[in-house]
């Protein structure tokens, strides 16, 4: 009888959802519309930066529930005063989703002390002052739409739209603040202007009513394009040509200020505005004609088997059908098996206990923890103040959860609903390659079989992300302290915060110059250029650091000279005296045999291949593979590397001294 109930209710739910409208699946619209950032700077950042995590933390909390929420912290100077509001047709989980890309998007105006974030679907602001009854300012500012020009005959219904919503809006006694219009254009089947007009919490009627009517008056100057949004100081408003708008469901939609006691008035107009879903009218049908046909189709529980994979199948599809770039990019994080509470993580580390602490980076910081089922995991936990730290978080979930090899560090995870974003890797206890080879002592633990293994690895490694993904993956960052070593010392490549990938029929990609100074190729450092060539030139790096003890981005050189470990290298081949340079821990193994000796001069060789200047000239990741393994392949004569590093140096007249990398700390996980 149990099962019997069981599988009744699975029919009910498989049933009612797919009969269900598709819009019902909702849009969390977390596409940036536009990010201001105040004009004054932090006072003390050991005061401000306490102060600006906690109230994102409590802010945080208020928006899971209510989808609305007000924040203070402290006074004075380095006060925060933080408003998030999730646009009243967005349910609490899709809210969830839109403020948690705002979120993380908001520490980019550091070190300004305020700014304002606004998304498609909901809107963040933070300030030293106390801002909530303004409802217009010298910030304010309008967007328009240019993809088409529209007929004479939308313009009109766009204006009677932002009329409705204006009218509408601050009189709304169940919803107030908030309206939303769809106006059909004369003259055409399936055409309608929509519009929505949302005002924050906070205001009251007067000031609502008034900030609508300057968001309508400055919106109204983007016709006649098919797009517009105002971004006031205490509303927002949109009009569009496509449908952008979400139905207001009954029990899913946003339990704050806006709703009044869960029973939605649809929103009395001239008949061409939307009334707001929430008698739950139409439901009730869907769910009687449900009950009446259960006992029909109780018995075809294959039935239900395919319902679930056409529910799932359509949800899914939904989803990534419907969603802009921010959401596509934040994917893996609503995936179950990725998402962690901020609560659970702040546990296993011991509430980020400095004793945990395995590292630090210009990133972020890397704790050790334990999950309650015993898993040991590695937190990294990601500085706000980073300007990219945003992007580079998605992008590190984005790309390394898409992509699964032996040498790559495994992703658990991630958590993005508490004060700060963090990602979960796998544990691996013998933290980085550059713990070991440019420590003298610690450098006696790997004789060269277990370096050589460590070079195999890392080259399969790279060998995949260039040539067997669907899409090419550069990782931009391929250095020592990013090549991990688990208990048996095999290599994991690790830190995809800066990987870009890209289409194979592109031969390059230009994008902004960001890595670590000594291992960037140098057609990338000058000119932007990126292919999977620089991985090959900072992995030829990786080879002769690995030989030598010596780290080419540092002055270790200079107690022999004033040239870079590359430039040393490179003089000793061509003099036929490299083992001169070999790692004095290597020599504590007997390395009288021949073979060996022999092996580790190739290494050398294809190295200085791996950096010769011409990108053309580098083999790719996979040839060097078999320049490696296959001790009697000839090898070419290398070219000379590049000399950019005897004399480049980073400082205010450098195109972009802040996105380029050279952090003086070693970094044992992902920056």
């Amino acid at each position: 009888m149990k099962k019997s109930r069981t599988v009744s209710f699975v029919i009910i739910i498989i049933l009612v959802n797919l009969l269900l409208p598709d819009a019902i699946l909702g849009e969390p619209r977390a596409q940036l519309v536009q990010i201001m950032c105040g004009n004054q700077t932090e006072q003390n950042i050991t005061i401000f930066v306490p102060n600006f995590v906690a109230t994102l933390e409590k802010l945080s909390e208020q928006m899971r529930t209510s989808g609305f929420g007000i924040s203070v912290t402290s006074s004075g100077p380095d006060s925060i005063y933080a408003l998030a509001e999730c646009y009243g047709d967005l349910s609490l989980h899709d809210c969830a989703f839109c403020y948690a890309e705002a979120r993380t998007i908001l520490p980019q105006c550091f070190p300004s002390n305020g700014g304002r974030i606004f998304f498609d679907g909901c809107f963040i602001r933070a300030e030293n002052y106390s801002f909530i009854q303004e409802y217009t300012g010298p910030n304010d500012r309008t967007v328009c739409g240019n993809r088409t020009q529209k007929s004479s005959a939308f313009q009109v219904s766009a204006r009677q739209a932002v009329v409705q919503v204006v009218s509408a809006a601050p009189n709304n006694e169940r919803y107030a603040g908030y309206a939303r219009s769809q106006v059909p254009v004369l003259g055409t089947t399936n055409e309608s202007a929509y519009v929505i007009a949302d005002c924050w919490s906070t205001l009251s009627e007067s000031y609502c009513r008034a900030c609508l009517e300057y968001a309508s008056a400055s919106i109204l100057g983007c016709l006649p394009w098919s797009e517009g949004r105002a971004l006031n100081a205490g509303c927002f408003m949109r009009y569009s040509d496509i449908n952008f708008l979400n139905p207001i469901q009954g029990n899913g939609s946003l339990n704050n200020s806006k709703q009044g006691n869960g029973s939605l008035n649809p929103i009395q107009g001239n008949g061409s505005l939307n009334s707001i879903q929430g008698n739950g009218s139409s439901r009730g049908k869907i769910t009687i004609i449900v009950v009446a046909t259960i006992s029909s189709i109780f018995v075809l529980v294959i039935g239900a088997v395919i319902g679930v994979y056409i529910w799932n199948h359509r949800t899914i599809q939904k989803k990534r059908k419907g969603h802009g770039t921010a959401e596509k990019r934040g994917n893996p994080l609503y995936d179950s098996c990725l998402n962690f509470k901020y609560s659970t993580l702040e546990k296993a580390t011991g509430s980020f206990d400095e004793a945990n602490k395995l590292g630090q980076g210009g990133f972020g910081t890397v704790y050790k923890g334990v999950l309650l089922d015993g898993r040991e995991i590695a937190v990294k936990r990601l500085f706000f103040n980073n300007k990219h730290r945003a992007a580079d978080f998605y992008n590190e979930v984005n790309i390394i959860s898409s992509v699964e090899h032996k040498n790559l560090v495994r992703l658990f995870g991630c958590s993005f609903s508490g004060p700060e974003s963090l990602l979960v890797y796998e544990f691996l206890p013998n933290k980085s390659l550059d713990f070991f080879i440019f420590d003298p002592s610690k450098g006696k633990a790997l004789n060269w079989e277990k370096r050589f293994e460590i070079i195999i690895g890392t080259a399969e490694g790279l060998v995949y992300l260039h040539e067997n993904t669907k899409t090419k993956i550069v990782h931009r960052d391929i250095k020592a302290s990013n090549i991990l070593l688990d208990s048996r010392f095999r290599a994991k490549i690790a830190d995809f915060g800066l990987a870009r990938s890209f289409q194979e029929d592109k031969s390059h990609i230009s994008t902004a110059i960001a890595g670590t100074l000594g291992y960037m190729a140098p057609e990338y450092l000058a000119h932007g250029q990126l292919t999977e060539k620089a991985d090959v030139y900072s992995f030829g790096v990786l080879l002769l650091e690995i030989v030598t003890g010596r780290q080419n981005n540092r002055s270790k050189a200079s107690q022999y000279s004033s040239d870079s470990s590359l430039t040393i290298v490179w003089k000793h081949f061509q003099q036929l005296t490299v083992d001169k340079l070999f790692d004095p821990n290597l020599m504590l193994h007997n390395y009288s045999n021949i073979d060996v000796k022999k092996e580790i001069l190739r290494v050398v060789h294809v190295g200085l291949l791996c950096t010769q200047e011409i990108p053309s000239l580098r083999p790719s990741m996979s040839k060097a593979i078999e320049m490696l393994v296959m001790k009697e392949k000839h090898l070419p004569t290398p070219t000379n590397p590049p000399y950019i590093y005897e004399t480049i140096e980073l400082n205010d007249n450098h195109p972009n001294p802040a996105s380029v990398a050279t952090t003086s700390q070693s970094t044992f996980y992902p920056r």
